[in-house]
């Protein structure tokens, strides 16, 4: 059974507890200037003694004052402080199973590992319910959807008032990033779902482990994030396997480092360690302390010389990042090992060398399209331990999903659990269907990747899924060129997010649905920090890559996943200085015939000259389209982002 809650009716539910809920949702629990929300409503007449509450294996006075302030609003039934260990994890997962939210696969093919169906309307990232809230609307910028901070919190009081009644509130607290690592951060996440916090246990280093002596100081810092699914349960009422509300919000208070999520279950929507942390929150922090928090994975790459590098890269999401990061190179001699498939948090040493973490412990990939072909160290990954939502399930237990064998099963059980055969005309698992896995099942997994300092970055890659204008690869011509060319990213859409499927939209660095701030000042904050690294000499260089380019036919020209490589070892080359180059319009590309461009032995039919091909009549209307679209960022557009269009506009002239 599913139910879809309306908010409306939430507000006629249970009884008001006996505080001010303005208060609760006014406190920075985040900041330095924190101030004890005990303090302030006991100077107002509230009732504020808390000392008679425990929570296992908290003893942070600020952890304790922020899980009771919302404990008070969301009055959930139970409260589940959340320990991390396998055994408890264990309990979680027989409790989804029991509640029908999880489906057990076939032990034998497939050990620990479950199927969860969503409710049909929750089923990927809700661009259109996700803001930004600043105290100026210009800081949040025109990339982002906008309330002022105190009209969306008397919006969400109406919304969290009694949302657990009749559920259990668990009590995450999480890292983002490798233990003892400068770069990480904590959060602590309340949440209705133990959905969530089955995948929390996957995607983050979670428990109250984290909470030992060495964090209970005062003055410890942490980003709170709320959860709902917006689906109280008041005596009587019958649960839903997948609870979720019409009436969604996912709401970031950069200034606070706050974030609040209502209404959904779903991947980055409830996952707020993800998207929301990781990416819109640190995004503000990258930029208030001097570094980069990223939408890019990250990989390392051995030629046969043994000489190692590392390369993040930016790519929107469902647009091969995953595949990428796994790659299984088809040049011999040649390694590549996986870091991370979607987030980077990058600083800059004393030196000048740019270092990367990947800040998540797991892995949320799409699955379809995934298979022993395309990727086969994902599948490799996945074969225990793993969580899958909205794939299919076949007769045996099993999972499967469109592209993962070259034979469709003949009967299977699609995504909404009905009835399905190769004859019907709609897929059998949701186009965003996902796996979530630990990193650390991936066979290509790099020693590096819990490295507190991170891997030194030596190149830097944009691309998205265009089928035409866009090369094969090209190089920069400088850092700020670089920048434009990350700035100008534009990528066919894809079922990641809400929207038409195969539209043309700009996501400039990957970043538009994930960037806390306004994207003007986002690009500034790239051009300054390159700006202030340059006279080091270790700058990144920086490639626009496009796997999706066809021919007159609709066929692809290149046939990516393996063979990538072949472009990854052009990259490796130019950040040595080697490798040849040509062009210099848009940007340095291989050459086409001679020594020094992206080898094709072993392949047949690649007309490098039509990959790379510039046609300049088409990059003219890109330039007049970027400065179409760069024109909502007003006083905020970057002179140098201007003055890079310019300089494009003046070498396709010659």
């Amino acid at each position: 059974m599913r139910r879809v809650f309306n908010a409306r009716n939430l507000l006629k539910r249970g009884k008001v507890r006996t505080m001010s809920c303005s208060d609760t949702l006014n406190m920075n629990f985040s900041s330095c200037n924190y101030k004890s929300p005990w303090k302030l409503w006991s100077k107002r007449g509230y009732a504020a003694d808390v000392s008679g509450n425990s929570y296992v294996g908290i003893s942070n006075p600020k952890i304790v004052e922020f899980i009771e302030t919302y404990r008070q609003l969301m009055n959930p039934e139970n409260v589940h402080v959340v320990e991390g260990t396998d055994e408890e994890n264990q309990k979680i997962l027989d409790q989804l199973v029991q509640s029908g939210t999880l489906i057990k696969l076939n032990e034998e093919k497939r050990p620990n590992s479950y199927l969860a169906r969503s409710d049909p309307t929750d089923v990927a990232r809700v661009e259109k319910r996700t803001y930004v809230c600043t105290q100026n609307q210009t800081d949040a910028g025109p990339n982002n959807n906008w309330v002022e901070p105190k009209e969306m919190k008397d919006n969400l009081r109406k919304l969290f008032r009694n949302c657990m009644q009749g559920r259990t509130m668990y009590v995450i607290p999480f890292m983002m990033g490798p233990l003892h690592s400068s770069h990480s951060q904590l959060g602590i996440q309340l949440t209705d779902s133990p959905y969530v916090a089955a995948n929390m246990k996957i995607m983050t280093r979670m428990g109250t482990s984290l909470l030992s002596s060495n964090l209970s100081s005062p003055d410890l810092t942490f980003v709170p994030a709320i959860h709902s699914v917006g689906a109280p349960l008041p005596p009587g009422t019958p649960d839903s396997s997948w609870p979720c509300n019409e009436n969604k919000y996912i709401v970031h208070f950069p200034e606070t480092r706050e974030i609040w999520s209502f209404g959904s279950g779903y991947g980055g929507n409830a996952l707020l360690g993800k998207k929301c942390l990781a990416l819109r929150i640190a995004s503000v922090m990258a930029r208030d302390q001097g570094w980069f928090a990223e939408h890019m994975l990250i990989l390392g790459i051995t030629n046969p010389a043994g000489v190692k590098k590392y390369i993040a890269a930016a790519f929107p999401s469902a647009c091969g990042k995953t595949n990428l990061a796994m790659l299984t190179p088809t040049l011999p001699g040649w390694k590549v090992e996986t870091v991370g498939d979607d987030i980077a948090w990058m600083k800059f040493d004393a030196s000048g060398q740019l270092y990367a973490i990947n800040p998540e412990n797991g892995f949320f990939g799409v699955a379809p399209g995934t298979s022993t072909d395309s990727n086969p160290n994902a599948m490799a990954t996945m074969t225990k331990n793993t969580l899958f939502t909205n794939v299919a399930l076949t007769q045996d237990r099993d999972v499967w999903w469109e592209d993962m064998t070259k034979t469709k099963p003949s009967q299977l059980t699609d995504w909404k659990g009905h009835p399905w055969t190769p004859a019907q005309k709609t897929p059998a698992a949701h186009p965003n269907a996902r796996f979530t896995v630990p990193i650390s099942q991936c066979p290509s997994i790099d020693p590096s990747w819990e490295d507190p300092k991170g891997v030194p970055i030596s190149a830097i890659l944009f691309g998205g899924r265009r089928a035409n204008v866009v090369p094969l690869v090209y190089e920069s011509l400088s850092w700020n060129h670089g920048v434009y060319i990350g700035a100008s990213v534009a990528s066919e859409q894809t079922a990641a997010a809400e929207g038409k499927i195969g539209s043309l939209r700009h996501d400039p660095f990957a970043m538009l649905p994930f960037c806390g701030y306004n994207m003007g000042d986002y690009f500034s904050h790239w051009i300054n920090l390159g700006k202030k690294f340059e006279k080091k000499g270790k700058l990144p260089k920086i490639f626009g890559v496009n796997w999706f380019r066809k021919g007159k036919d609709g066929k692809y020209l290149w046939p990516g996943f393996g063979e990538n490589m072949r472009v990854l070892e052009w990259v490796f080359e130019r950040t040595e200085g080697r490798g040849g180059k040509e062009g210099g319009v848009i940007g340095w590309v291989p050459p086409v015939q001679g020594e020094g461009g992206v080898r094709l032995e072993g392949l047949k039919g690649i007309d490098v000259g039509e990959l790379v091909k510039v046609e300049k009549e088409e990059w003219r209307k890109e330039v007049e389209e970027m400065r179409e679209y760069t024109k909502q960022f007003g006083e905020r557009l970057p002179k140098e982002i201007v003055e890079e269009m310019d300089g494009l506009e003046r070498r396709l002239k010659q």
